[in-house]
This record gives C-alpha cells, structure tokens and sequence, in this order.
C-alpha cells in the first residue's frame, strides 16, 4: 500500500469488515443510487430526462458533502459538481431540518450552466443527520433570451436565466408553494417543468427510504466504517494507477472554436506533472476570461479533470478517495474560472469535453496503451422553442446527439458515441415528432468522418430537422466547427462540425460555425446537423490492408483513398 495513503490499520474495526460485506454494501449503496436514477427518470415529463438521462443522484458526506456513492446511470459530470453543491449547502444553510430539500441553479455556488437544477436533501437516521442525498437534472428551460437557456450571445449570467440560490423549496416535507411558484412564473414550459420538479422530489424520497433499510439491516457503525474503508480502498487504486505513468510534466492544448462573441479560439492548456501516485494538474497558459457563455465554473472544470482520469482508469470505484491522488490547482484568471457575472451556458456540455480531450493527448506519449484519440467532443446542443398552433402552448425541445469516438490502442472508435462527460442518449426521433411541431427528413452515420489511423476514429450522426407549422426560435451550442477531433500518436483528425440552416429562402452557415441563436424558422424551414468523427489512432500507414478495404468499401473512412499506396 502506497504510503501516501493516510489510514489507521490500528483500528481493528476497519478489520472486522469481511470483504463480502464489504462489498454487498458498497452494492448496497450504489444501489440506492440507481433506484433513484430510475424514479427520477421513470417519472420525469421532459424526454431529456426520462429518455436522455440527463440526471444523476447521489449519497454525499454529512461532513463536507465528500462523494459516497453516484448511481451507475448518472452523468459523470456531475460526480464532481454535485460534491461541490453538497458542500456549499453544508456551509451556507444551517438551519435545515429532516423533510428539507433545498433547491439551486447558481454556476458560482457548485453548479453548471442554469438549465441543471439540483436539489440537495438532509438524510436523517434515528433524528441524526447522517448523510446527504443529492441530485440533478437539466430542466429544458429556466427563462433566458432564447428557449432552452443555449444562448450563445450572453455576456453576463442574468442574460441567461433564472439564478436559483440555495433556498428551501419543501420545508418538513411539504413543498413551499410561493417559492415554487416564483421559479415556475420564470419558465417558459411551467406544466412539464412541475413534473420534473415533483420527479426530483420522489427520487429524494424513494432514496431516503432505501438508505434507511440499508443502515437497519447493517447498522450505523458498520456503514459507516465501510465507507471509510472504500475510500481507502478506492485511494489506494488510483494511486497505483498513476504510478503507472512515468514521472515527468505532459502538457497538451485544446481548442474550443469561439466564445459565441468574439470569433476567434479559446485555448484550453493542461499541465500534469506526475509524481509517483499523485497528479498535479494545472491550466497555466489557457486563454483569459472571455466575454461569451464559454466561461467554466470551478466545478465542472473539477469535475471534467476526474473524468479524463476516470475514462483511463475506469475500474476505480467512484467515491471520494479516487480523487485524493488528484491535485488540481484553482486557474483563476481564465475562462476556466468563472466568477460573478460572466456567462456560463455552454460551460458543462461543451467546455468540459475540451479539457478532457487536453488530458488524453497530453498522456498519450507517457500511457499510449491506455488511451484513446480524442472523441466528437460535443454535446450538439440544439434547442427549438415556440408555440404550436395546434395546441396553442408554449413547447422547448431540447436535442443533443452522438458523434465518433477515436480509435484505441487495440481498436477503431464506436461510431455515434454519447459525449465523454455522460452516459445519455440521444432521444428517439419518433419521441421528439410525436410532441413537437418537428420533422427529421434524415437520421444516419456520417460516412468518411473518421480520422484515419492505425485504428480509425468511429463515425458522426448526420440528420436534418424541419419545422412543420408555426413560428419556432432556434439556438445551438456545439464544438468542433473549425478543426476536427485531433488524432494521436500520428493518426489523422475526425471530420469537424458542420451546421447549415435554411431560414428565409436561403441557406445559412453561421459565423461561428458551431454557434448560434436567434434563427427564426418558418414551417419548411429546416437545421442540416453533421457531428464530428472520432480522431485516428496511430500511423495510418500501419493500418493492415483489409481493414482498408473493408472501411472504403463501406464509406467509413474517404480519406483512405489518399494514403499512399502499401507494398
């Protein structure tokens, strides 16, 4: 055991726990987790949450609101994030009583961009506060200049939305109408967002009452004690994990295409210097504050470092001890640090994948067996609000859709991949036309997106959606519009981004080719969507004749044709 790992083996209790009951509660609380996943997606209105998954719930410390347990089916963007709200929580209310849920939305305080609400609920056990139950789900609108909250124009946070501090929306169980109310009044879509809200509520509730049964089967003592042990366990993972990457400082850059204002690139630097089990990361370098709604809160810049860690070391359970190998320096004074009142939307969707795409490539020359080239990296973001004239309400779609992983080590990348900082979905075409004024004339993999390699990168989605009848505002937010996913290891970029809108009898391209806002559509009108390939992993020269072949023949790969002819 590394002797870096802080833990009492004089405590003879921590011994006593077998290593089958360990894990049966390790399981045990997981599965609490997941149970509250499933409520909260099972009963949620908006198909964003009961058929993307965008939530997450989990068990946090009663002490500084540390990661116990995140469900299996939760985002991982929030691993990270949630701690944070936890903890703010902690620190700012200390007047909440068993039956309390606060509810919160500010970037500054733990969160993302408006649209991920969280809730945050005290659990009691025998009238001892014993832990924290927390969880998130993206509300398809909280107010805003545009539907959806995806403004990419906003140079200040109250531009984009309903900024919810961390208030009491139930009081001793009951909900407190005046407070639930005002959010609502705020909310273009209130009859579908008081589902979502009463859908949170529930996954608190059927949380509360699994954790119980849990701690009555096992007891207190011994669930605690066994959380303190798989933190260490899960510490002691992750420091020999990291052990593996030879010592040193790997530094890489990233790039998002533009703030939404100024037309020119953001640049995402990461230093990581190695030492032994731990990792020290830095962004030294990355561009200053900007004046659109990239900027990124410390949370999710927190929590997209966790991640790339987590997507190379993927065995290492999620709690908190995986992290405390993991040393990462406040970058103040970039875009990566937003404070008050910088804008925040695009910060957890778009910005993170960028600072995970910066750590792969910076470790692939210390750690090539265990990376991968950088993937689609974005979320596609596409948001569609107005009022259909057959019903005479107010609709927000909300849309985010897949793109190509890179290729591997040992492998080519999956073609049509969920974003790297979630485990979602793209929603079913058919789901989205049956409630919203919408028509997809197209929906297929992207041929030739892959950047070619030894293992090329998988494929994008290609699709085009037209507006049926009335009047609709669109706004999109998406990445990789000026350069595509870079390869690694000498494989070739992913095909970029590419939008097209035909609005007013003419087709667009916007001026930030992955940004926009304000387009008004028309029926007819229509959104041409083609997401980025995955990048190409290694020299393609090395890639052997028959997959060759076999990707022209298929069309995954055009940029074969081009490579020199193999003796």
């Amino acid at each position: 055991m590394s002797k870096a790992i802080q833990r009492d083996d004089s405590n003879s209790k921590l011994a006593e726990i077998d290593p089958v009951t360990l894990t049966v509660i390790e399981k045990g609380l997981q599965q609490v987790c997941t149970e509250m996943d499933l409520v909260h997606e099972k009963t949620s209105f908006s198909p964003i949450i009961s058929e993307a998954y965008d939530r997450a719930n989990g068990i946090y410390h009663r002490e500084d609101g540390r990661m116990i347990s995140q469900g299996e089916l939760g985002l991982p963007i929030f691993l990270g994030q949630l701690a944070v709200t936890t903890n703010t929580v902690i620190r700012m209310r200390k007047d909440l009583v068993d039956g309390d849920i606060v509810i919160m939305n500010d970037p500054y305080l733990g969160g993302s961009h408006l649209m991920d609400v969280r809730m945050i609920r005290p659990f009691y056990y025998k009238d001892r506060l014993w832990s924290y139950l927390s969880n998130v789900g993206h509300w398809r609108d909280t107010g805003g200049v545009v539907p959806g909250g995806f403004t990419t124009r906003s140079t200040e946070i109250h531009q984009e939305g309903l900024r919810i501090p961390p208030i009491k929306l139930v009081k001793a169980g009951k909900i407190e109408d005046d407070v639930l109310q005002l959010i609502l009044n705020n909310i273009r879509v209130p009859n579908d967002t008081i589902g979502d809200v009463k859908a949170q509520i529930a996954a608190l509730d059927a949380g509360a009452k699994r954790l119980t049964a849990l701690i009555d089967r096992y007891g207190e003592d011994l669930v605690d004690r066994a959380i303190t042990e798989l933190e260490v366990r899960s510490e002691c993972l992750m420091r020999s994990h990291i052990e593996t990457i030879p010592d040193g400082v790997w530094t890489a850059n990233a790039y998002v295409d533009s703030d939404g204002i100024v037309n020119e690139a953001l640049t995402i630097r990461v230093n990581l210097e190695v030492n032994g089990s731990d990792i020290h990361v830095n962004f030294h370098g990355s561009s200053v504050p900007c004046a659109g709604p990239l900027n990124t809160v410390w949370a999710t810049t927190l929590s997209a470092v966790y991640i790339a860690l987590k997507h190379i070391f993927p065995d290492v359970p999620m709690n908190a001890g995986c992290f405390r190998p993991i040393h990462v320096e406040e970058p103040r004074g970039t875009f990566l640090y937003a404070e008050y009142p910088s804008p925040t939307a695009g910060s957890a969707a778009e910005v993170s994948q960028r600072i995970i795409e910066a750590i792969l490539l910076a470790l692939a020359p210390a750690i090539p067996d265990k990376i991968f080239a950088p993937a689609a990296g974005t979320s596609g973001n596409l948001c569609l609000g107005g009022i259909d004239p057959e019903t005479g309400e107010n609709y927000v779609m909300y849309y985010f859709s897949g793109g190509g992983y890179g290729g591997w080590y040992d492998g080519d990348g999956i073609s049509n991949g969920c974003a790297t900082i979630g485990i979602s979905k793209s929603q079913p075409v058919e789901i989205l036309e049956l409630r919203y004024p919408v028509l997809f004339e197209h929906y297929s993999l992207r041929e030739g997106s892959g950047g070619a390699g030894q293992f090329r990168g998988g494929l994008g989605v290609a699709y085009r959606m037209k507006l049926l009848r009335g009047t609709a505002t669109a706004s999109f937010m998406m990445d990789h519009g000026r350069q595509g996913p870079p390869g690694t290891l000498g494989g070739k970029p992913g095909a970029p981004n590419e939008i097209v809108v035909f609005h007013g009898g003419q087709t667009e391209i916007p001026e930030h080719l992955s940004k926009g806002e304000g387009y008004i559509l028309r029926p007819g009108d229509w959104i041409d969507v083609k997401t980025p390939g995955g990048g190409g992993y290694g020299d393609p020269l090395a890639r052997d004749r028959d997959s060759i072949a076999n990707d022209e023949k298929r069309g995954y790969l055009q940029t074969t044709s081009g490579l020199p002819a193999r003796g």
